[in-house]
Order: structure tokens, then sequence, then C-alpha cells
């Protein structure tokens, strides 16, 4: 999205019966208005119902929505922040103003079980999305037009984005900043959340052992901070194995179980984010940005980005550049 002065509207539906947390992800990515603090228009977001009032969730939480559906109609991106479980379906008075918002192409996300509106409403079909890995198989069952992954963190399916369960629906939330405002943004925010700035939306759903925090006494983690620091380096599987003291089998087991994704392809993800604050905040050339993010060559880098970030690195930098001087500074506390 090219930065503009009219701010994204975002709509979050809320409806009895969800669970506070993916709610609660919508209000703290999009609610929070940090246009002074990042210098840009920040979202404009309400909750809305379809009866405004008294909203009832799960675990004993009320909340008081003010706004009923009619914002769908004016709505960038609308998010379902969750369902009121699997076996609810989604009646028409919801449903309708989704499918004319999809027509005129509006953004339609769905955090965890919001799969199941999005799909009940007829919007998923032929189209590949994901769930919490609990709820995978009755959404297969229940809507067999759907392409169901139960594997990844999160899936983009043109205008529409699916997430898995609970924390996933961060991982989605700032995709969506990162696309709407670039890497340096969303890595500010995530900062603010102290959360990973970047975990690729194919990363597995569950992690059997993840990694420490403590990176100074365990070797796949501090392999995993110098590889980081060493990303305009030819890094063969070899030289990380080595590194972690581990055999090339024992390093691609261990990785796959603490990272949810493989060596190669967390590299690869690495350098695309690394060229991406490269080209928003440098006037490098794309040759020079393809060494230093590690590609070697902007073939190789126009290739990846293209893949990942669904432009060209010129594209992106186009819409992304932002001066040194307005990068946003770190919040002190």
């Amino acid at each position: 999205m090219a930065r503009t002065t009219r701010r994204h509207r975002v709509v979050s539906v809320i409806v009895d019966g969800m669970t506070p947390f993916e709610p609660s992800v919508s209000s703290e990515v999009f609610d929070i208005d940090r246009s002074d603090e990042l210098g840009i228009p920040w979202y404009q977001h309400r909750f809305v119902t379809p009866r405004p009032g008294r909203v009832r969730l799960r675990g004993g939480f009320d909340l008081h929505v003010d706004h009923d559906l009619s914002a769908l109609a004016r709505a960038d991106t609308i998010v379902i922040p969750g369902w009121c479980g699997s076996t609810v379906p989604i009646d028409d008075e919801l449903a309708e103003p989704l499918r004319r918002a999809h027509a005129r192409g509006a953004r339609l996300v769905s955090f965890c079980t919001g799969a199941f509106a999005l799909a009940g409403a007829g919007l998923l079909d032929g189209r590949r999305a994901t769930t919490h890995w609990e709820r995978a198989a009755a959404l297969a069952e229940g809507f067999p037009a759907v392409d169901v992954d139960p594997s990844v963190l999160y899936v983009e399916d043109g205008s529409i984005f699916t997430s898995a369960g609970s924390a996933a629906s961060i991982d989605l939330a700032l995709h969506l900043v990162r696309r709407d405002f670039g890497a340096e943004v969303a890595n500010y925010l995530a900062r603010d959340l102290v959360v990973p700035p970047h975990r690729d939306g194919g990363q597995a759903q569950f992690i059997d052992a993840p990694i420490p925090a403590c990176a100074d006494t365990d070797p796949l983690a501090s392999t995993i901070d110098w590889a980081l620091a060493h990303l305009d380096e030819d890094l063969p599987i070899e030289r990380l194995a080595a590194q972690a003291t581990m055999s090339v089998r024992t390093f691609i087991r261990r990785f796959r179980q603490a990272t949810g994704t493989t060596p190669h392809r967390w590299l690869i993800h690495q350098r695309v984010a690394a060229a991406q604050r490269l080209l928003e905040t440098t006037d490098l050339p794309v040759e020079r940005v393809a060494e230093a993010s590690g590609f070697g060559t902007a073939a190789s880098l126009r290739a990846h980005f293209q893949r990942q970030v669904h432009c060209s690195p010129q594209a992106y930098r186009n819409t992304f550049t932002t001066n040194r001087a307005d990068a946003p500074a770190r919040r002190t506390a």
C-alpha cells in the first residue's frame, strides 16, 4: 500500500462466544494509533457486531461494542478474529456484507477459527486456507471445497488471509503491517510487542523444541545468531553445522525441531528480510543489496524477492523508501 494521508480502514467483527485473545491482537496492532509515534498515517480501526451493545466472550470477558455491521461497506480490511465454534454457522446478516466486501476488493482476514466464518460465507471455496491445527479436520470436513493446510502459520491466497491459532494471529497481523508499511515499521512494531519480527507463514504450527532464550549456552541458538550476523557470506549447511559443532544430519534435525522449517528456507527468508530493510533505508543499488543480503547476484535476489514479497525489489523500494531521518526511533522505557 502506498503511503498516503488517508488511513487504511480496518474493521474487526466481534460476536458472542469468541475467545478474547484474537480480538486483543486486532486491538493491539490496528486500534492503537501509532501515527505520531511512527510518522505515518496508521490504521483507522473499529470493532463491529451484528447488534451493538454487550458481547459476551469466553473466559468471563464482556465487551461493549458500539458499531454495527454497516462499517463493513467502507472497510479496506475486514478481520474475523476467531469464531464462536466450528459447528456454529454464519448467518446472512454477516455473510452477505462479507461477500460484497470481497467483491469490491476489500482484504479479508481470519484469525484462528475465524476461517469457519469465511468458509461459511463461501469465500474460501477453491482457496488454500488454514486454521488452528485442532480444528483443521473439522474445517476440511465441513467445507470440502476449501484446500485446508493444517501445518502452516498463515496463508495468503489473493486478497484473503487466514491464520492458525492464537499466537499465529500475531504473525499474520505483522505480515499485514509489513505489506502495508514495510519491514522497518513491522520490525519496530514487533519489538514494541516483544515478539519475533518475522515468522514465515509456511513455518510449522507445532514446534517440538523451541530455541532456548539463552543463546550463549545453546549451540543451535548461538549459531542462528551468528548466521544472522553473516548473511552476506556463503552459508552452506556444512558451515552452519560446523558452527554448531554438530553433524549435518543432527543439525538439520535439530533445526527443524526448533524452528519448524529447514535451514535453507530459513536463510532465504532472513536474507529477503535483510534486503527489505536495505531497500527501505539505503540508496544502495539492487546489485549491492543482493551482495549485502547474501544473494550474490541481482537476478537471484529478484527471483527470491518476487516469490516471497510478490513484487520486484525496485517496486518495493519505490513504495517503501524512507529517509533515514524519517525512520522510527526506538521507544525508551
